[in-house]
């Protein structure tokens, strides 16, 4: 299977104030095209031995799959006061090509910076 050359990353944060700061980062240094607020999302987990139970905002980030580890990644992890925070990336199989586009073109100077 080929890999998509953008993903969906999904980052939970625990109030509005860090989503701000960590959308406007990866925004401002072109490690994302777009990121949308999903207003509070309940979230059950295990935590060492505990069920912890917390409101939570998801963060859907649009990027290219070949920033994720070593750009968005250690930069949410910087910013974020989890000791292990939700980032996952979910692949874009499809799309229209000129939103794709745009999500190449936002980007790009990040993709010229990597390595």
């Amino acid at each position: 299977m080929n890999t998509p050359e953008y993903v969906i990353v999904l980052i939970t944060v625990p109030d509005r104030d860090l989503g701000e700061i960590i959308a406007c980062y990866l925004l401002e240094q072109h490690l994302a095209a777009c990121v949308n607020f999903i207003p509070p999302v309940r979230s059950h987990d295990l935590w060492e031995t505990a069920i912890e139970d917390d409101l939570e905002l998801l963060l859907e980030v649009k990027t290219r799959h070949s920033l994720f580890n070593e750009r968005p990644v250690p930069a949410v992890k910087a910013l974020h006061p989890y000791q292990i925070p939700e980032i996952i990336a979910l692949p874009i199989l499809m799309g229209s090509q000129s939103y794709l586009d745009w999500i190449g073109d936002m980007t790009e100077s990040a993709e010229s910076n990597t390595g």
